[in-house]
């Protein structure tokens, strides 16, 4: 949650990349301004990078913390690139920064539980783990509290060698709210998890947070996004059926039984033999080519 553990003295307006331009057809042009989705949004910004959807959380002066608003306007992107099947994969990022330091404190001190359980505050956070298609977090910097919280609820994280994840609510006088106390547990295992929660001053470094599984990879921090992007891509031009089906098959083995989960597992295997995909993949094999999906 805690964007009032970080100084304040480290907050910088965020610089902006020069990008390079690239000379496109007129067709390719109409083409994107067709299917694109890409919008205006207080508090994020979207981009679409090939077949990838990029999300950057963009608080800069309050180092990313996710009040209400941003956290809709991170769930209407996700939801627009979900239904663009131009789109097969998507990277959440924030700033080298913080990835996000935390919930937005300031909006939330004056509730009171009434106020909290009527209107399921918090709630509205899980609906980005409806979302079909593959999402990476590439996290730069701070990732505590709301912040490590959103990271775990993406299907693969990527951390810059200068991130640090936490759950530091506690100091709060509340504990995490949107799944540490969850989602830790089975990335890092009961003690590290209970000793980040309970103590709330526990944070693991970019190596730990990779030694103990809650990432994935760790790669320099000017080089993050572009490695994000690079996986969200291979990704995205795998057939889609496929993909989601994986992704879905792999989020139940944290819900049910091991004999429930390996009896979707084959449901979904067996239902891909329906699709053109498997035809396509399959021969492309035997025949020693690349295959060439349509998602179809």
């Amino acid at each position: 949650m805690l964007r009032s553990f970080v100084s304040s003295s480290i907050i910088r307006p965020l610089t902006a990349k020069k990008v390079a331009t690239r000379a496109f057809s007129t067709s390719f042009i109409q083409r994107q301004a067709a299917t694109s989705e890409d919008k205006n949004y207080e508090h994020i910004l979207t981009e679409t990078k090939g077949k990838v959807g990029l999300i950057t959380l963009n608080r800069p002066k309050a180092l990313n913390a996710l009040c209400s608003d941003l956290f809709h306007e991170v769930n209407e992107a996700l939801r627009t690139y979900d239904n663009n099947d131009n789109i097969g994969a998507v990277v959440i990022t924030g700033s080298k920064k913080a990835f996000a330091a935390g919930a937005d404190i300031k909006e939330m001190k004056d509730n009171t539980f009434i106020d909290t359980y009527k209107t399921n505050f918090l709630g509205h956070w899980a609906e980005m783990t409806e979302i079909k298609k593959p999402i990476i977090a590439a996290v730069n910097g701070y990732a505590l509290g709301g912040g490590c919280e959103l990271a775990m609820m993406c299907d693969i994280i990527y951390a810059g060698d200068r991130a640090v994840f936490g759950q530091p609510e506690i100091k709060l006088g509340v504990i995490p709210g949107a799944g540490g106390t969850q989602r830790l547990v089975k990335a890092v295992g009961k003690s590290k998890a209970m000793e980040m929660v309970l103590t709330g001053n526990v944070n693991l470094n970019a190596t730990e947070a990779l030694n103990l599984g809650l990432v994935s990879k760790v790669v320099p921090a000017d080089d993050l996004v572009d490695e994000a992007l690079k996986t969200a891509e291979v990704i995205a031009n795998m057939g889609q059926p496929a993909v989601q089906m994986a992704k879905e098959a792999i989020n139940k083995s944290f819900e049910i039984p091991l004999s429930a989960g390996l009896r979707w597992e084959r449901i979904f295997f067996q239902a891909l033999f329906g699709t053109a995909d498997q035809k396509e993949g399959m021969n492309a094999f035997v025949e020693k080519r690349a295959a060439v999906f349509t998602n179809k």
